[in-house]
């Protein structure tokens, strides 16, 4: 029988999966899009009209997934020199102050994201005739993955247990 951590451990090592491979398609689809795009403008001297806004859609996406599987890792929020030149409790003291700007930052991401989201529901995308808040969503959707990711990340550095990239 597993272990209530086991199977929180279980679960978060899944999200985090999901949420690597749906930035990394995201990247896939900015690339097949923008390839389309040149292929379309300079090869068949036909641009489409909708590959430039899918692209730019996926790179959003991309970025703001990414930005949680960054934090997990600790590659994307880093005080080096006060780490390297700290210990103990003094150097937990500033991962614990690193973590709580992380929060805050991305809670305020999260509140203006969705307050955004909302607002420009009912405007369409040129040239996907979707609503713009498919593009606004990655901002509250991405924040609530790296909130957990910086607390994972502190969390495991906390156990001695470093994730490294």
């Amino acid at each position: 029988m597993s272990t209530p951590a086991g199977v929180i451990r279980r679960l978060d090592g899944g999200i985090a999966m999901g949420v690597a491979i749906a930035a990394s398609l995201a990247l896939v689809v900015a690339v097949g899009a923008s390839f389309w795009q040149v292929l379309g403008r300079f090869v068949f001297q036909a641009p489409s009209v909708w590959s430039e806004a899918l692209t730019r859609l996926s790179l959003i996406w991309m970025v703001l997934l990414g930005s949680s599987v960054a934090l997990r890792h600790g590659a994307f929020v880093a005080i080096d020199l006060a780490q390297d030149l700290t210990r103990g409790r003094v150097r937990r003291a500033i991962e614990a102050v690193t973590l709580m700007a992380c929060l805050s930052m991305f809670a305020m991401l999260f509140w203006y994201g969705w307050s955004m989201a909302v607002r420009v529901r009912m405007q369409e995308m040129a040239g996907l005739e979707i609503s713009m808040s498919w593009a606004y969503a990655a901002i509250p959707v991405g924040s609530v993955f790296a909130i957990l990711g910086a607390i994972v990340h502190f969390l495991d550095r906390g156990r001695g247990r470093e994730i490294v990239a």
